[in-house]
């Protein structure tokens, strides 16, 4: 069986066929329908690739229900030949990628984040609640830390920030950026860039941007703690993944570390063993049962 393998994000969408070359596109936008987004990234890697797919096996973030959705996802598919789909949140594909079978904890940090802690009995999902209602220590999080720093800057109700000179390479008129940001179709991704702006001067030593980066260290930290003492895992030895963009950054990787080893000394940071889109071809062996197999949706014809 072909099986076309996607990791879609809010960053970007990777899409992959079995033993080819991975195929990139912009990232998702979680508030409109993903079944849609998801067979036009399905359609380019199929045409790109010249192939027939029997399957195709998605890591999705912004996911709400997958049962619909790889209905949906099915039947926008079905006149390319596509036999199967198997659907989850992209945690679980994270997860599979970064460890495998492995109990333990991932956290996967872009523009959003969401932690998976998996456990003899049970898992568990903590955060990955958009921009809006959670995603503490993501990009867009950090991003909105700096974008408020400035503010309070400009403002005199906070510490002047080496912040304010990259903002202002986007917006000139502070007191109009907001207005500016509000009405734009991809603020999302706009506000979550500034991350890399932070790390950068939080490299150069700049307190207010050192000060974010310790902050989103310590929210993602906290959700790895809330995820393994829910698996079950509290006092474990057990492996925690970080993966994504974020940990890029020299100090939010610190801060995360020693935040970890203060709340979950008994818990080890590992290198992921692999990507997202290694999990997504991973998910298509989870048969019924895998302790995942609940969370993944698979609709066949």
């Amino acid at each position: 069986m072909t099986v076309l393998s996607i990791d879609a994000g809010q960053t970007g969408v990777r899409a992959r066929v079995a033993g080819g070359v991975a195929r990139e596109s912009p990232g998702l936008r979680t508030h409109e329908p993903l079944p849609v987004q998801l067979a036009a990234a399905a359609r380019r890697a199929i045409d790109e690739g010249a192939t027939e797919v029997d399957a195709v096996v998605v890591g999705a973030s912004g996911l709400v229900d997958g049962g619909a959705d790889a209905a949906a996802l099915h039947a926008l598919l079905a006149d390319a030949g596509v036999r199967e789909v198997r659907l989850a949140h992209d945690s679980i594909t994270s997860y599979l990628g970064a460890l495998g079978d492995v109990h333990g904890a991932v956290v996967a940090a872009g523009t959003g984040v969401v932690t998976l802690a998996v456990g003899p009995e049970s898992s568990c999902r903590v955060d990955g609640w958009g921009h809006i209602m959670g995603d503490a220590g993501s990009g867009y999080w950090i991003g909105r830390e700096a974008l408020d720093a400035v503010m309070r800057a400009h403002d005199g109700r906070g510490p002047a920030t080496l912040l304010s000179d990259d903002v202002r390479t986007v917006w000139r008129d502070l007191e109009t950026a907001y207005i500016l940001l509000q009405s734009d179709p991809s603020r999302v991704s706009r506000v979550a860039s500034f991350a890399r702006v932070v790390a950068r001067r939080a490299a150069d030593g700049d307190p207010v941007a050192l000060d974010i980066s310790r902050r989103a260290g310590e929210q993602l930290a906290l959700s790895v703690v809330a995820g393994l003492r829910r698996a079950g895992l509290e006092g474990a030895d057990a492996p925690v993944a970080p993966i994504g963009g974020v940990f890029g950054s020299a100090p939010i990787a610190d801060a995360f570390s020693a935040a970890l080893a203060g709340r979950a000394p008994h818990a080890r940071i590992v290198t992921a063993r692999g990507s997202g889109l290694d999990g997504a071809t991973l998910l298509s062996g989870v048969g019924p049962g895998h302790p995942l197999a609940a969370s993944v949706a698979v609709v066949r014809r």
